[in-house]
């Protein structure tokens, strides 16, 4: 920024083992978005090297990082970012298209990975036709449908209310039970509370690596969430 330096992040070393559900937080500009970026291959490091599954992505060139991205990593973002005018479904089998899948084969792939996160009933339905919650559920199945090992979410609740927000991340923990690495970015600590590590930033170093032995179960958090919206008028 004209003469002066800023380090996004710096001096960040770390391990995130496959099936872990670590959380990432910290204040605007603590660094969390360039993390995001640079695990997601969207952006490159200026130094250093980031392993993802053993290869260092670090140098790959375009074409390359793209097809990482489509194989091995999947997205979701607070604002869904799903296609207005086509259905759930059509949302989903987008992304099996850059694959040398069989039309019918990403259609049922598809109609196999909305069933899984509850919307059986909703794949013809347009987003504007569903609500906050399932929306994010169909973002969810998007990123998944791949088989993707790793899914970065950044404030996946964030556009959600309270209960939903609960649902929404244990849909995540159910996830990361069948083995699927996550990494998300949350502000609200109850919510970070289902993960099983907490990664803390400020001024783009890690300030605190918290390890939980036994994270909030979805079942435990919902009820909670339930009993505050309750209780509130």
């Amino acid at each position: 920024m004209g003469s002066q330096v800023v380090h996004a992040l710096r001096d960040v070393s770390m391990t995130i083992e496959r099936g872990q559900f670590v959380a990432v937080m910290g204040p605007s500009g603590s660094g969390k978005s360039t993390l995001m970026n640079l695990l997601g291959c969207l952006d490159t490091p200026s130094s250093g090297r980031y392993l993802l599954e053993g290869e260092d992505v670090s140098s790959l060139g375009r074409d390359r990082l793209a097809y990482t991205r489509n194989r091995k990593i999947g997205f979701v973002f607070q604002s869904f970012s799903l296609l207005p005018r086509v259905t759930a479904l059509d949302n989903v089998e987008l992304t099996l298209r850059y694959t040398h899948m069989s039309r019918r084969g990403r259609r049922l792939k598809a109609e196999a990975v909305l069933s899984s996160v509850g919307l059986a009933e909703r794949v013809h339905h347009h987003p504007s036709q569903l609500s906050g919650g399932e929306q994010q559920r169909v973002a969810i199945a998007r990123a998944i449908v791949n088989d993707s090992a790793l899914i970065l979410a950044d404030e996946p609740t964030g556009a959600l209310d309270t209960l939903t927000g609960y649902e929404i991340i244990s849909l995540f923990q159910r996830l990361n039970y069948k083995g699927i690495t996550i990494v998300l970015v949350i502000y609200e600590p109850e919510i970070a509370r289902f993960a099983q590590r907490i990664l803390r930033f400020r001024d783009g170093m890690v300030m605190d690596d918290e390890v939980f032995v036994t994270p909030y179960s979805g079942k435990e958090r919902i009820t909670e969430g339930a009993d505050e919206e309750e209780g509130t008028t």
